[in-house]
C-alpha cells in the first residue's frame, strides 16, 4: 500500500512561509482497459458539474474503483467498465 510522508518547517527568511515536503510511495494499480476508460468518463462528468473529487480508491482485492465526489456523491466502477452511484439511503 502506498504511503505519504509529510514534514514541514518554517522558512528562516520569512516567518510566515511554511515549506512542506511530501514523499509519496507509489504502488501500481491494474484496472482493466474498460474500467480505466470509464474512470475518465466519470471523472470528466464530475468535473463538468464542478464537483471536487475527494477520494479515488482502487480496491485490489475486489477489483473495483470507488470515487467520492462533492459532499456525498459515491460511485463504483467495476472491471467491466460499468459504473453506478451508491445510494446510502
Amino acid at each position: 500500500m502506498g504511503r505519504v510522508f509529510i514534514s514541514n518547517r518554517v522558512c528562516n527568511k520569512s516567518p510566515r512561509l511554511t515549506i512542506i515536503y511530501v514523499t509519496i510511495e507509489e504502488q501500481t494499480i491494474n484496472p482493466t482497459n474498460e474500467q480505466a476508460l470509464a474512470c475518465v468518463r466519470v471523472c470528466q462528468m464530475l468535473s463538468n458539474g464542478y464537483r471536487n473529487i475527494q477520494l479515488f480508491r482502487f480496491n485490489e482485492l475486489k477489483g473495483y474503483i470507488f470515487i467520492l465526489a462533492g459532499d456525498n456523491i459515491q460511485i463504483m466502477i467495476f472491471p467491466s467498465g460499468d459504473w453506478r452511484f451508491i445510494d446510502e439511503t
